[in-house]
């Protein structure tokens, strides 16, 4: 198969552009946000944009395409009505996403501010299964991303993801099954050491969560110490994760088939470096 290799692009220029941006870094996959990261607002989207983004897609083997809601979002809020904000922008954005099929969505679970994880999982799965429900037979795989651990975040560990899988799918009988996106600077930044023993780290995510739910890894180095809690990433190689390890990552026999897409502080031609340098590890 095939190395699935890209990067976080603008969506300023709507899907062709990003497919022909992809094309130019040696990129076959890539990461767009849903709308403005920060806010709510969604630019409407151009049924002819995304015709010729799907034929240029299939004809240069672009995909998945990875769709990121805005950082805005917590489903585990206390207050109802920043829940209701993400649970409103998460089906528009499922909704929106029908165009692409096969698109992988992935958010961040969420922070409980002061509830407690157990609390958090339970609005998180809530709100989860009312926005399933409206988004009926969607193509789009929802993909839950683990977290660095900071402030209050819900998925700083496997078991919290797991919890928001199960109490999730314990209440719904429809659509495709929830998914998990796996960062590596969060995983670090958590606690889990893949750089040195990701085989035990993997072995400890397939007893909790499954690898069959593994769709998709965020591939990025770490400023931070193991365990720090703080998500910051650093370019590929020039983190406290290293070069070796990101390698091993992408050529692990459990991983290399996934599509892996970078979120580090590069440019276009910094991404297309880091890109040629990956495709230069690939085994």
């Amino acid at each position: 198969m095939s190395f699935k290799i890209g990067c976080h692009l603008s969506s300023a220029g709507g899907y062709l552009a990003m497919g022909q941006t992809a094309v130019s870094i040696g990129a076959n996959v890539f990461q767009f946000f849903t709308r403005n990261p920060r806010g709510g607002a969604a630019k409407p989207i151009d049924p002819a944009d995304v015709k010729a983004f799907l034929a240029f897609a299939e004809e240069n083997g672009i995909g998945p395409i990875l769709a990121h809601a805005p950082y805005t979002l917590n489903a585990a809020a206390a207050e109802p009505r920043i829940r209701d904000f993400a649970e409103m922008t998460m089906a528009d954005d499922l909704k929106r996403l029908a165009l692409t099929p096969g698109a992988l969505y992935n958010f961040h679970p969420g922070s409980h501010v002061g509830q407690g994880a157990e609390k958090g999982i339970e609005l998180i799965s809530d709100l989860l299964v009312r926005v399933l429900k409206e988004a009926g037979d969607c193509t789009t795989t929802v993909l839950l991303e683990t977290m660095a651990g900071k402030g209050s975040e819900v998925g700083r560990v496997f078991e919290e993801v797991k919890a928001i899988i199960d109490r999730t799918e314990a209440q719904r009988d429809n659509g495709l099954p929830l998914g998990v996106c796996l960062d590596t600077c969060h995983v670090w930044d958590g606690g889990y050491d893949i750089a040195g023993d990701l085989d035990g780290v993997l072995r400890q995510f397939d007893e909790v969560i499954g690898l069959s739910r593994l769709k998709a890894i965020h591939l990025n180095d770490s400023m931070n110490a193991l365990s720090a809690h703080k998500d910051r990433h650093a370019p590929i190689g020039k983190g406290k994760i290293g070069l070796d390890a990101l390698a091993a990552v992408i050529n692990h026999p459990l991983l290399r088939d996934l599509p892996f897409y970078l979120e580090t502080p590069c440019d276009l031609d910094g991404y297309r470096k880091e890109i040629e340098l990956l495709k230069g590890l690939r085994k």
